[in-house]
């Protein structure tokens, strides 16, 4: 009996469910993230993140796609959080100031971690939760690829 190969591991999608493909791709495209395979309308939206990709898909189909009640509609913390991670303190306070330009809602400002990193929260149009953070020993190549450490 030959042993199959274990596949390799791979993360390449993350889809957010949303309430109005309209608004959201509007934001996502504020914050400056390319939009890719645009003959898909608003059916669903592409956004190259430089190693990943961010889609966006209509909250009730996406539920219905994963076998999954769309209702009733959290309002609590979902258990994830998305991250832009940046190479410094400085960075950070930008990137929260422009999103919120970009209409994104500020969760919790900035501020000193207790592991010497410095981050806050925004939130997208759906409230989707977004930490950006610079992080002792995570480095953000200029190809927007974080580089850990082994």
């Amino acid at each position: 009996m030959s042993k199959k190969p274990k596949p390799v591991p791979r993360f390449t999608v993350i889809t957010l469910g949303v309430s109005d493909m309209h608004a959201s791709i509007a934001f996502y495209e504020a914050l400056g993230f390319a939009r890719k395979m645009r003959a898909t309308g608003e059916a669903v939206a592409f956004f190259d993140t430089g190693g990943t990709v961010i889609a966006l898909f209509p909250w009730d189909q996406l539920a219905g796609d994963a076998t999954l009640p769309d209702q009733p509609r959290p309002k609590t913390f979902r258990g994830s959080t998305l991250a832009w991670n940046c190479s410094s303190v400085e960075e950070v306070d930008t990137v929260l100031d422009f999103a919120i330009s970009c209409g994104a809602s500020l969760l919790k400002p900035a501020h000193r971690t207790d592991y010497g990193g410095y981050s806050g929260y925004f939130g997208d149009p759906d409230n989707h939760p977004w930490e950006v953070v610079v992080a002792p020993g995570i480095e953000v190549g200029d190809d927007r690829r974080v580089h850990l450490p082994d």
